[in-house]
């Protein structure tokens, strides 16, 4: 049998430069000098006899690709090396391993520390890693095996990935504390339509909260439109106009200090399910079995979510 030249310690460098686009990024991310991680990229080239990345002195590091292709693979590689503790923990009947778990952006600062910090705190043996992104990409970080899990919305689920609902967020108005509507109750969306909106510019996220304008026959007033929900919030705090929101933080400021307040919607609009995403295997590993029990048990205890009937 003939061993390979390379260690799995040079190809999680390759990894971490590959997804970060710079080894000086990579460095910071995982904690390894530099010249440690340009060594280990230069080896696997020569041991390869390929080149893995286009060096662009102003614009960092671009994968080849032959890269790209050598990365897709490196990742399930990777995986599988990591899944070796996550098969001990099945033989020892422990609650062990790697576990990486994605979560859509705007849930991310309400739910990643409920769900995932607090997970691993009474599993001290399993190792998270998590990460915020738009849908589509945690869709995508599913199919190529870079996550396990994502908590996300039903919106644009691929065939091969399955959803498991965990509850419902209606959306809700979004408006400055100054608002001449602030201090009633729901807001008809006929009431408001003709005043500036700002649109959550999302893969999916859009289409949502565009149907909703459409599904009342109503066409928006999209003054401004950002991937940031934070910008979102100041924005509207500065009075540039009103907003639609599902996830709705508990703080009721925004970041440069304006007050805020959100109001449900009247009528009938249709809610966002929120839910676990995972790849659609059979006999899924202890720890993530684990974990999805865990976020069905802490649901009830999130306000903003409706939860799921059993």
């Amino acid at each position: 049998m003939t061993f390979p030249r390379f260690t799995l310690r040079q190809l999680s460098y390759f990894a971490a430069t590959g997804e970060a686009g710079s080894i000086r990024l990579a460095s910071e991310k995982i904690h390894v000098s530099q010249p440690s991680i340009s060594n280990a990229i230069s080896q696997l080239e020569q041991e390869f006899g390929i080149s893995l990345f286009i060096r662009r002195h102003a614009q960092g590091l671009h994968l080849t690709p032959a890269g790209r292709e050598l990365l897709r693979e490196v990742r399930i590689l990777l995986n599988q090396a990591e899944g070796l503790y996550t098969i001990a923990g099945e033989i020892s009947d422990e609650i062990r391993g790697p576990l990486n778990v994605g979560c859509m952006l705007t849930l991310a600062p309400m739910l990643l520390p409920r769900f995932c910090y607090s997970f691993a705190s009474l599993h001290p043996e399993v190792r998270v890693r998590s990460q915020a992104s738009n849908h589509k990409d945690l869709m995508a970080g599913l199919q190529n095996a870079a996550i396990d899990i994502a908590i996300s919305y039903d919106l644009g689920i691929p065939e091969d990935i399955i959803f498991e609902t965990l509850g419902a967020i209606p959306p809700r108005v979004l408006l400055p504390a100054t608002h001449r509507l602030a201090g009633q109750g729901p807001v008809p969306l006929e009431q408001i339509a003709e005043e500036p909106f700002i649109l959550l510019d999302l893969p999916y996220s859009r289409e949502y909260f565009t149907s909703l304008f459409a599904a009342a026959g109503i066409k928006p007033r999209i003054s401004h439109e950002t991937a940031h929900p934070e910008l979102i919030r100041t924005m509207v705090g500065n009075g540039l106009g009103f907003s639609l929101v599902n996830a709705v933080a508990d703080a009721h400021y925004s970041m440069d200090g304006h007050e805020l307040v959100t109001l449900e919607l009247a009528g009938k609009h249709r809610p966002i399910n929120i839910g676990m995403a995972s790849p659609d295997i059979t006999g899924p590993s202890r720890v993530i079995t684990a974990f999805r029990q865990y976020c069905r048990d802490q649901v009830p205890a999130i306000p903003m979510i409706v939860p799921a009937m059993v």
